[in-house]
């Protein structure tokens, strides 16, 4: 078998894991591949980028969830739903979309009791894959983003939408942030207003970012909230996206295990 190359793209990207974690795979279980990082400015420049670099696979992160979605020539499972691609694998010089995010984050959250009620911080790829998939679920989704603008896939969905200027108090069994604040900076995905308030009502907190305690964190850390950054997110996502990429031939629990070890490095 010719060695296959994969790829993350994103803006950033320098601080993914994702290569460590699918070389690892491909190291430890003999796979021959390897996974590289693709710094990525223009989103619609993703398909044309793929196949210059003759990939057979890729992730995806922010901010060019969406564009890969327009990029693929057909999308599968739960990516249709959503119109959101983090996976994508080339068949028969064909892109095939999918999406591991979702599926990724249930894995990252059994450990918190079944929330009910839960609030999405941010209105971009992660947030329309993880509000379609609690609710898919029977759990309620709220969302409140800085503006108007992205919210009406998600009133559509049938979630509550809320902007800075227009957010109620409630009470949430879990809050998450999809934004990329705190990613490169020290800001807080909403006022500190508002995000003190929230942690005064809920019960667990979780951040898609992960590699380190973010602002959000931090805050959540302070009044003794449990909370989780994204790095079981990402292990979650990262195993289904290996098992596209390798066509299924490896075992789920050695790809698992193998990246696992990944995060000792």
């Amino acid at each position: 078998m010719d060695k296959k190359i994969f790829a993350i793209f994103g803006d950033p990207v320098s601080h993914s894991r994702s290569p460590l974690m699918h070389n690892s795979v491909f190291k430890k279980l003999n796979y021959p591949a390897s996974y590289i990082r693709v710094h990525l400015l223009d989103g619609t420049k993703l398909r044309k980028t793929f196949f210059d670099l003759k990939l057979s696979g890729a992730n995806i992160t922010v901010p060019h969830k969406e564009a890969a979605f327009e990029a693929c020539d057909e999308i599968r499972g739960f990516a249709k739903k959503v119109g959101v691609v983090n996976t994508i694998v080339k068949e028969n010089e064909k892109l095939i979309g999918y999406n591991t995010d979702a599926d990724g984050f249930m894995f990252a959250i059994e450990e918190f009791d079944t929330p009910k009620h839960i609030l999405i911080l941010g209105a971009g790829g992660t947030a329309k894959a993880l509000s379609a998939r609690f609710l898919q679920d029977g759990i309620k989704v709220d969302i409140l983003n800085r503006s108007e603008g992205r919210l009406n896939y998600f009133k559509n969905l049938g979630c509550e939408c809320y902007t800075w200027g227009s957010f109620q108090e409630k009470k949430y069994d879990l809050i998450v942030n999809t934004t990329s604040a705190g990613l490169k900076d020290e800001d807080l995905p909403a006022p500190i207003e508002i995000i003190d308030t929230l942690l005064n009502t809920t019960d667990f907190v979780a951040d898609a970012i992960y590699g380190k305690i973010t602002p959000f964190l931090q805050l959540a850390q302070k009044k003794n909230i449990t909370y989780k950054d994204g790095a079981d997110m990402l292990l979650g996502q990262g195993v289904l996206a290996n098992e596209l990429f390798v066509s299924h031939i490896l075992n789920t629990s050695d790809i698992n295990q193998a990246m696992k070890e990944s995060f000792l490095y």
